[in-house]
């Protein structure tokens, strides 16, 4: 989320295949299109012609030489080219073994976000699992689903400031098997809801206002600036979840959010005000990307 902006990368590379070609010859066209611009041009191109084609990457790969329609494909490399995001033209994106429809309400399901799936996995290994969860700010529902799908005997709430955000999670709960088990709700953080939970999760605006035009286009352009806009200074989300958080948690309970780069030390300290310990877990590049907050004494 904290990639700047790049240049654009329509010109010369935006030549269109011809009306036909085989399905070796799309992909290495595409590729040879997209490499100043994806971090993996042959994959999003094999991607992208799949979906353009209705067929498999298995299928791809099984007939390199089918001579193929390139129309659908190249609008679709024109779309990419623009900086709109590859799972928002696919219309899905995988998080955690699971597949979540996205849309522009939302922000995109991110590896990175995977790590406070794995902290609570750690937090809860030995102790008793969490049977109610809540997730603020559930976007897609990815955190919320994951988690119910680790812990099956949980029921989860999610809610989102989005109507669209908290249509979006439903559908992807029914998709998924879990409809049963969670309920999405538009409000604004826990306004909508009273109870208490032995679990919240929540991966909540973070980015400082005056950096988010900074961010790359993919980002800055095409996914919901609500939920990306941390206030001045990156921290205002936090403020409000912390000052919630005693009243929402069960006895025992614990919150995991998600952090931004650099943000451990302050949102620590933000914690310990608000009377939480923090303990933090790592991602997969060894930034620090979830703080794990139990009250003090627990």
């Amino acid at each position: 989320m904290t990639m700047r902006r790049g240049a654009a990368s329509v010109g010369q590379d935006s030549v269109r295949l011809p009306g036909t070609a085989t399905i070796a010859e799309a992909i290495h066209d595409g590729a040879r299109r997209l490499r100043d611009l994806a971090d993996n041009p042959r994959l999003e191109a094999r991607l992208l012609l799949a979906h353009a084609l209705g067929l498999s990457r298995a299928d791809l790969i099984r007939d390199p030489h089918r001579s193929v329609e390139t129309g659908t494909f190249n609008d679709l490399l024109t779309r990419r080219l623009l900086h709109q995001p590859l799972a928002h033209i696919l219309g899905r994106r995988e998080f955690w073994s699971l597949e979540f429809q996205v849309s522009p309400a939302t922000l995109i399901p991110r590896p990175d976000s995977e790590t406070l799936i794995e902290a609570a996995l750690v937090h809860f290994a030995h102790r008793p699992p969490p049977r109610r969860i809540l997730d603020l700010g559930s976007g897609t529902g990815c955190l919320l689903l994951a988690l119910l799908h680790e812990f099956p005997a949980a029921f989860g709430i999610g809610i989102d400031i989005a109507p669209d955000a908290a249509g979006l999670a439903r559908r992807n709960a029914i998709r998924i098997g879990l409809a049963d088990r969670a309920a999405f709700l538009a409000g604004d953080w826990t306004k909508p809801i009273a109870g208490r939970f032995d679990l919240v999760i929540s991966n909540p605006p973070y980015i400082p206002a005056a950096d988010i035009d900074d961010l790359m286009p993919e980002v800055a352009l095409h996914e919901p600036r609500r939920a990306l806009d941390g206030g001045a200074d990156g921290y205002d989300a936090y403020r409000t979840i912390l000052g919630d958080l005693p009243g929402r948690l069960l006895p025992g309970g614990t919150a995991i959010l998600e952090l931004g780069a650099g943000q451990a030390k302050e949102v620590a300290a933000l914690a310990r005000q608000a009377g939480f310990a923090a303990s933090l877990h790592l991602d997969l590049a060894g930034i620090q990307r979830a703080v794990v907050l139990s009250p003090i004494g627990d």
